[in-house]
């Protein structure tokens, strides 16, 4: 147990309340935390609990029931920005005005201001603050500025912060003295995946190298672009995503890709049997992210058993262990690229392991199961709430460099540049 108010653990088994807020809600489609939603919600209800799931409005209306978890579709304004907090604050309105939950799981510490109003309606609140946010690029001054300062709020009013990495946990430790839960997110293993919805795309299996990701700066699509078009690889680049509001970066990321006729731009892929089909069956999968935290991609292509070539950064380290390949900049991915070409065999190898991790240490129900103690110990009285005032101005903490860490004592089957 994390330190705060000490609690006797409680031995109840009884039936919980739990509102789910601050995503875009189910059936996932677009991000982590969706996911994250549908695996954690679904399985809470099979364990008896009662789950409100809140879901962003869009062109398809939700069901009322979605694998027992009830949901609650609500409006939000179309802004990169605003489209986040309008939602989650008709959400907690909506939730206060209605039979109080047991606990609340707010997603994002953006929407952390939002905790207040909870607790005045006596709802004790869990915020998940994923990764730092006011690193991005994309945010300006002002994006950056609000991000620290929710950050400040969740510390200082939810009744407990879960994080996904361990860095976060490192990072809230330092910054605000705050313990934090550390709950990682599960992935799938994937087993005998079908190749039927390759063909259509004009693939074959291990046949491509592939990256799925927002086209933000921090996850480096456009350093990866430039990696595979200066490198020798035979392998078509199989490039998904896109971004709602960074027209400037899909322009160069667009641009890059132009001139090199191996590379496919697919788009966004909503499709999620034949998003399992391209992780399986691609060469290797490509991670640039940077700064968020246990990244739910990174994890689908190690439960879909396919090598990884990642961002080297302190959080995808931890998620890969000595079998990550890691780059930092275009050339050193190009290396990378070029050398699991020509070892198809060590590829295949390094892949197995990689899915053998993931199945160790990255499970749904183990996952689950946190949740649902969590839940538990703040529902009788557990709380963190103003164990710590936050801190104003500007933050002095960094990433550990992960270029400059020790060497892992476990063998190596990646190669780092």
């Amino acid at each position: 147990m994390t330190a705060g108010t000490e609690h006797t653990a409680p031995t109840s088994h009884r039936r919980l309340s739990i509102a789910m807020i601050g995503t875009r809600g189910v059936p996932a489609a677009y991000g982590g935390f969706e996911t994250a939603v549908e695996e954690i919600g679904r399985r809470l209800v099979d364990r008896g609990h009662d789950v409100t799931v809140y879901c962003r409005r869009t062109a398809q209306p939700v069901p009322k029931e979605y694998l027992g978890m009830k949901l609650v579709e609500l409006p939000a304004l179309r802004h990169k920005i605003l489209e986040t907090l309008s939602h989650t604050g008709l959400s907690v309105l909506h939730a206060t005005l209605h039979r109080p939950a047991d606990v609340a799981f707010v997603f994002n510490a953006a929407n952390a201001p939002f905790v207040p109003w909870l607790r005045l309606r006596g709802i004790p609140s869990v915020v998940h603050v994923d990764g730092l946010e006011w690193k991005r690029d994309k945010w300006g001054g002002a994006g950056r500025r609000y991000y620290r300062w929710a950050e400040e709020v969740s510390v200082r009013e939810a009744d407990a912060l879960i994080a996904d990495a361990q860095g976060i946990v490192d990072y809230y430790r330092d910054e605000f003295s705050i313990p934090t839960e550390l709950i990682s997110y599960g992935t799938r293993i994937l087993q005998d995946t079908p190749t039927n919805r390759l063909s259509a795309l004009g693939l074959r299996p291990g046949g491509y190298h592939l990256v799925v990701a927002r086209f933000e700066p921090e996850n480096h699509v456009d350093v990866i672009v430039e990696g595979y078009r200066a490198s020798g690889a035979r392998l078509p680049l199989v490039v998904v995503g896109s971004a709602p509001y960074a027209a400037d970066h899909i322009t160069r990321i667009s641009d890059l890709a132009a001139s090199d006729s191996r590379i496919r731009m697919l788009g966004s892929v909503w499709d999620q049997d034949q998003l399992d089909q391209l992780y399986t069956h691609a060469s290797t999968y490509l991670h640039g992210h940077s700064v968020g935290g246990t990244n739910p991609s990174l994890l689908r292509a190690m439960g879909a058993g396919t090598k990884v070539i990642a961002w080297d950064v302190v959080f995808n380290r931890e998620v890969l262990g000595a079998d990550g390949a890691y780059f930092s900049r275009p050339e050193s991915l190009s290396a990378l690229l070029e050398d699991a070409e020509q070892s198809p065999e060590r590829v295949a190898e390094v892949a197995a392991a990689l899915q053998r991790r993931a199945e160790e240490l990255y499970n749904w129900d183990n996952v689950t199961a946190s949740y649902e103690q969590l839940a538990r110990r703040v529902a009788v009285g557990y709380s963190t709430h103003r164990q710590s005032s936050g801190r104003a101005g500007e933050s002095t903490w960094s990433l550990p460099d992960s270029m400059n860490q020790q060497p892992s004592t476990a063998p190596s089957r990646g190669i780092t540049l």
